[in-house]
C-alpha cells in the first residue's frame, strides 16, 4: 500500500501579528523568502503568503507580492498562495462614518497581480475585533464572485478559506457549482479564532467532523487553527484523511511561554505525520494533489 502524502503549509507572516509579540516573525521580502526556504526544506510544500510595507504594517501591494515570490521561485519550487485578506492595519483598513473600520475591498484584489499560483478566497463576512477596534471583513456575494472571476480569468487556484458552515454550505457551492473553480477544490477550515472573529467557530473534535462532513464533493481540505488549537485540530486534520496549515500567522507558540519560529512549527508537524504512517508531499505532489498544472497556463498568458 503506497504512503499518503500530507500538505503542508507555512503561514509565516499573516497580516495581525507583529514583531513586538514575537521577534522571529518574518515581515520583509528576503527575511520571509529566507524563513519560508527553511521551512521548505524541513517539509513545507506551499506557503500561504502575506505582504508588510517596510514599516511592517498590513499592505497587498503587487510589487511587494512579486518581490518576495521572485526571491523565493529563485529558492526552490514551493507553491506560492497570495492572500487577498490582507491586515487589520497599514494600507488596509480604513474608518467608515458609522465607526466602524474596514478591510477595503479595493486594496485586497491587488494581490492578484503578483503571479501566484493560488490565492485565498475569503468566501464570508466577518466581524474582527482587533486592537480596541471592531474591523469588518465585507466578503459579500458579489465580492465573492468578483474574486471567484479574477482568479479564474488568472488561471490562480482559490483556496476556500471558511470559518463556520454557512461560510462552506453558501458561496463556496453556488461559486462552484457556477464553474469558476476546478475539482479538486482546496477548502482550508479555519477554527479557533472565534474569540476576535465574529462569525468564526472555535475548534472541537465535534466542530471539525461536523465542517469535513460537509465538504462540497470533489474537495480535499487543509485545517488551519489559531493559538493552542493549532497542535490539536491539524493532527485531528491527518487523522480524517486532510491537509494541515502551521506557522506564525496563526500561532506564535511552540509551547506555553515558549515563542515558536516557523521551521520548528513544520518540523513538529512533519515528525506528527511520519509517526502516523505518513510523509509530507512535495510541492510537485501537492500540485498534483491539488489539480495545479496552472502554472504552463499562467506562463502562456504571461507570453501572450
Amino acid at each position: 500500500m503506497s504512503t499518503r502524502k500530507v500538505i503542508v503549509t507555512i503561514a509565516p507572516t499573516g497580516g495581525m501579528a507583529n514583531k513586538k509579540q514575537n521577534p522571529n516573525l518574518p515581515t520583509q521580502p528576503q527575511e520571509i523568502a529566507d524563513d519560508v526556504y527553511r521551512c521548505y526544506n524541513a517539509g513545507a510544500s506551499v506557503v500561504a503568503l502575506h505582504a508588510r510595507r517596510p514599516d511592517d504594517e498590513a499592505t497587498c501591494d503587487p510589487a511587494v507580492y512579486r518581490k518576495m515570490n521572485e526571491l523565493l521561485r529563485a529558492k526552490c519550487d514551493i507553491v506560492i498562495n497570495n492572500s487577498t485578506g490582507g491586515g487589520v492595519n497599514g494600507d488596509m483598513v480604513r474608518q467608515l462614518p458609522n465607526g466602524f473600520w474596514e478591510i477595503t475591498f479595493a486594496e485586497r484584489i491587488k494581490g492578484l497581480e503578483a503571479g501566484a499560483e493560488m490565492a485565498t478566497l475569503d468566501a464570508q463576512t466577518i466581524c474582527a475585533s482587533f486592537g480596541g477596534k471592531e474591523i469588518l471583513v465585507p466578503t459579500s456575494p458579489v465580492h465573492c464572485r468578483k474574486l471567484a472571476e479574477m482568479m479564474a480569468e488568472r488561471g490562480i487556484k482559490p483556496e476556500w478559506e471558511v470559518f463556520s458552515l454557512e461560510h462552506m454550505l453558501q458561496d463556496v457551492n453556488e461559486l462552484i457549482t457556477a464553474g469558476l473553480d476546478e475539482p479538486p477544490y482546496f477548502v482550508n477550515i479555519v477554527l479557533g479564532c472565534h474569540r476576535g472573529f465574529q462569525g468564526a467557530l472555535p475548534y472541537t473534535p465535534k466542530i471539525l467532523q461536523m465542517m469535513v462532513e460537509h465538504l462540497p464533493k470533489d474537495s480535499i481540505f487543509n485545517v488551519s487553527a489559531v493559538s493552542t488549537a493549532q497542535l490539536p485540530a491539524t493532527t485531528h486534520a491527518l487523522l480524517l484523511g486532510g491537509h494541515v496549515r502551521v506557522g506564525l500567522e496563526d500561532n506564535l507558540y511552540y509551547a506555553p511561554g515558549q515563542l515558536a519560529t516557523n521551521v520548528q512549527l513544520v518540523e513538529r508537524t512533519v515528525r506528527i505525520i511520519r509517526e502516523l504512517g505518513m510523509e509530507p508531499a512535495t510541492p510537485a505532489e501537492a500540485r498534483q494533489m491539488m489539480g495545479l498544472p496552472r502554472r504552463k497556463r499562467q506562463a502562456q498568458r504571461a507570453a501572450a
